[in-house]
């Protein structure tokens, strides 16, 4: 049986298979006999201090659909070994055993020269162990005999097959290699990090500079080899003459590359054993193709470290000869030793850090993004600046004055060595570490309304998209005034963080963010998922000693929440043209979403005096409804909406309808005050005291104009005096058969 079977170490026999101890073992034992194409040959167990760790079952299958004299080598009969590890977790293992059984596709890796290890699964163990049962394995071994004997195991459609399989040890590139490279002045060596815990560790191929010399390094060599056929994944060599022996088996020559690349190394003075390091990275770029007609559609890469240093691997491979202590090139060498194929060498994964196509390739992102600026880089913004940057979408300007606080960092991508560092460069900092300076966000350190900095107006000017997401009113209701500035937009989180809202302007500007708002609060008004949406704040805490240093109390993971929706819904926005205004209404103790879609009426401007007054057309819309409602007589009401003497406008949000207790008649309407009081309060507590009252309408009756009759001169005289009283003007709007007429009045 030992020479029969002498790539199965360690194995002893099993004459009855009441001495298997394995459940599936048994299980698997049936399922063979059962099957009309199996046989059972010989039964082995590997023991370990008595008792079994591994129970095999050696099998003869048979495959009817085994096309005869294949070109992929595989036979009608095979003999397979089917090992069953004690763990019911781990997958059973099929080795064939004839020994000129073909290298394949879809093999598992193995030690060098033991028997193919069939690869039957794509899917982790986990997922195969979920519906895996003895007689489904035995048809997946017969299915994976069937495909390769036919080709077809590989589908066409399916990327090339690297030439290595996967290691614990790995090699990381820089991702812009190729440029860093241009430059003749660099030198690169492989810097080691601290081994994992698996006994795998990671090396860095860096430009050396004063922190790798410091550090653990070893030299590199990098050879470009002649494109290959993809086909067998091959098992890591454990050598560097197996290394050489599996390339040439491909008809690709290592050894010669690699003695004129350590040459390369030597000068005309030659080196020292002292110069060299203790160990040496031998990295290969290897074209794969699919055919031989083809061009290669992938760079294999795979990195080999080499337990001995350049000297000592030069002199094994006859590059370089001793003379008086140093090493020269030995050019003159016909016959070079072989004395390298010995050197143990470990095999490194290559791995390249993500430059943004890749960012957006793993992401998803299409298309790349605008050129953008965003205000504000608290808890929201950083989080914007985070996903996008990490996902490749845009190149992004960056706009905070402040400053990272300690209470900052329960709701921020800063840590604790940030402290006191401003948030914009926080923010473009921790990016540039995340992608390794492949893109960068630009930090301003400036107040984003303050529009006589030209820092922040050369950079709102230069964008193609502004987002707001500073929390404040400022700086969206500055920026709609302003008429040569790109599309903007504002997101924010609601005080109770149960809420995200995202207000957009179209491409071509006609809707502004100061009508979004007022918009957007009007359907908190006269919406029934308004009257808790601004409502139930949570509690503040004083974060310093200034009355002004006062914080919201939400979990880190409300913010972030929304914060993915908001920044996914922002990428859509920013590849349509519309404008618009949405609400994500999440309910805290299900999880569960209310999207609310609030549509978008054009606005109008009207002369107030030395204020503007902005109305927009779903506001008009109401008024007409309800003067066409109040025929033949005249109705009315008050108007509610807001002023702000920054941007020297007042804005109306809404109308109320007339009070029951009003009086009116075709020629004339006098407005009543039951429930008015409390519409008003409860408009002002959906809107988190935003809107309040700011005048009074009335409409003509049928055919009239809106041209002001000596009552309504009356009526605002009295309404000027009563607004006085808080200063602010008094505003009377009219409502005609076809138009508004608009009345200010002021105390002088």
């Amino acid at each position: 049986m030992a020479d029969e079977y002498h790539e199965l170490e360690n194995v002893v026999d099993v004459h009855d298979s009441k001495d298997l101890t394995f459940p599936r073992t048994h299980a698997l034992l049936g399922a063979v006999q059962r099957h009309r194409d199996y046989s059972l040959t010989c039964m082995l167990r590997h023991p370990v201090e008595g008792k079994a760790a591994l129970e095999c079952l050696v099998v003869d299958v048979e495959c009817d659909d085994v096309p005869p004299k294949n070109p992929f080598g595989i036979r009608y009969r095979e003999r397979l070994a089917l090992f069953i590890p004690k763990d019911a977790k781990q997958l059973v293992e099929v080795l064939a055993l004839r020994r000129d059984f073909p290298i394949l596709m879809h093999q598992n890796q193995g030690v060098h020269n033991a028997p193919a290890s069939l690869c039957l699964y794509f899917e982790s163990a986990a997922s195969v162990m979920r519906t895996w049962t003895p007689q489904s394995f035995l048809r997946r071994i017969q299915w994976w005999l069937e495909k390769s004997a036919r080709g077809e195991l590989h589908p066409t459609d399916q990327p090339v097959e690297h030439l290595f399989f996967a290691s614990k040890y790995e090699l990381v590139l820089p991702w812009n290699l190729d440029e860093l490279q241009q430059n003749p002045r660099l030198r690169f060596v492989v810097a080691l990090r601290q081994e994992r815990p698996d006994e795998g560790f990671t090396c860095f191929l860096e430009p050396q500079s004063e922190a790798t010399r410091q550090g653990r390094t070893t030299k590199y060599i990098e050879l470009t080899l002649p494109p290959i056929l993809h086909g067998f994944v091959e098992r890591d060599p454990a050598t560097l003459g197996q290394l050489a022996d599996l390339l040439e088996q491909r008809e690709v020559d290592l050894i010669g590359p690699l003695r004129t690349a350590l040459q390369d190394e030597v000068g005309q003075a030659g080196i020292t054993a002292a110069d060299s390091d203790q160990g040496l990275v031998i990295l290969l770029h290897i074209p794969m193709r699919r055919n031989t007609d083809e061009e290669p559609s992938l760079i294999a890469r795979r990195a080999f470290l080499v337990q001995s240093g350049t000297v000592e691997l030069g002199a094994a491979t006859g590059a370089l000869m001793a003379h008086e202590g140093r090493y020269y090139k030995d050019l003159l060498n016909q016959e070079p030793s072989t004395a390298w194929r010995d050197h143990l060498i470990l095999p490194m994964e290559v791995l390249q850090q993500n430059d943004v196509p890749a960012t957006q390739r793993q992401s998803g992102t299409v298309p790349d993004g605008p050129k953008g600026v965003l205000i504000g880089a608290g808890s929201l913004g950083s989080l914007f600046a985070s996903l996008w940057g990490r996902s490749g979408w845009g190149q992004w300007t960056v706009i905070d004055k402040d400053h990272i606080k300690p209470h900052n960092l329960s709701r921020h991508i800063a840590y604790t060595q940030h402290i006191g560092e401003t948030k914009s460069t926080v923010v473009a900092g921790l990016h540039a570490a995340a992608m390794a300076d492949a893109s960068a966000i630009t930090p301003i350190v400036a107040d984003a309304t303050d529009f006589s900095d030209t820092s922040v107006t050369n950079a709102c000017q230069a964008a193609d998209l502004v987002i707001d997401a500073s929390t404040t009113l400022e700086y969206p209701r500055a920026a709609s005034m302003i008429e040569q500035w790109p599309r903007q937009a504002s997101a924010f989180i609601t005080p109770n963080g149960n809420a995200a809202v995202l207000l957009a302007e179209d491409s071509a500007r006609e809707r502004r963010l100061r009508t979004l708002e007022a918009q957007y609060y009007r359907a908190l008004i006269q919406s029934d998922w308004g009257e808790l949406h601004l409502s139930g704040h949570t509690s503040t805490f004083w974060s310093g000693a200034s009355c002004r240093d006062i914080s919201m109390v939400m979990p880190y993971s409300r913010i972030m929440g929304h914060a993915s929706t908001l920044a996914e819904q922002i990428q859509v926005m920013a590849s349509q043209d519309e404008a618009l205004i949405r609400i994500w209404q999440r309910d805290p103790q299900r999880g569960s979403v209310e999207v609310y879609v609030v549509p978008v009426a054009p606005e109008r401007c009207l002369a107030f005096g030395e204020l503007n007054l902005f109305i927009d057309s779903g506001v008009e819309q109401e008024l007409r409804g309800l003067r066409q409602e109040g025929f033949p007589n005249e109705t009315g009401g008050v108007l509610l909406g807001y002023y702000d003497f920054n941007i020297n406008a007042v804005t109306v949000v809404a109308c109320l309808p007339a009070p029951t207790d009003s009086k009116a008649s075709p020629a004339s309407f006098e407005r009543g005050i039951a429930g008015l009081a409390d519409a008003v309060q409860q408009a002002s507590t959906r809107t988190a005291g935003m809107v309040g009252y700011i005048g009074e309408w009335h409409s003509h009756p049928p055919g009239h104009s809106a041209s002001p009759s000596r009552d309504d001169i009356e009526q605002l005289v009295h309404l000027t005096l009563g607004m006085a009283e808080d200063g602010l003007p008094a505003i009377q709007l009219i409502v005609g058969e076809q138009d508004l007429h608009l009345l200010q009045g002021e105390v002088r």
